[in-house]
């Protein structure tokens, strides 16, 4: 019996050391998950720019011009 709780106050504090460290790698992957899907989110063409520059007409200004941007 006194061997059993040996390895159980082992395994307990083995796992205490290691908590922080698996609660940190888990925090990273989560905001590696939210960067990648928001440089996703970005990338993809919105409804208006998949129309093209000269599908409907508006006002351009020198700031505005659909050729420069």
């Amino acid at each position: 019996m006194n061997l059993f709780l040996n390895y159980l106050v082992v395994t307990a504090l083995f796992a205490l050391v290691l908590l922080p460290a698996g609660l940190g790698i888990a925090r990273d992957r989560r905001i590696d998950r939210q960067l990648r899907d928001a440089a996703r989110r970005e990338a993809e063409p919105t409804d208006t720019e998949s129309r093209g520059a000269f599908s409907r007409p508006h006002a351009v200004g020198s700031a505005q011009c659909p050729l420069l941007s």
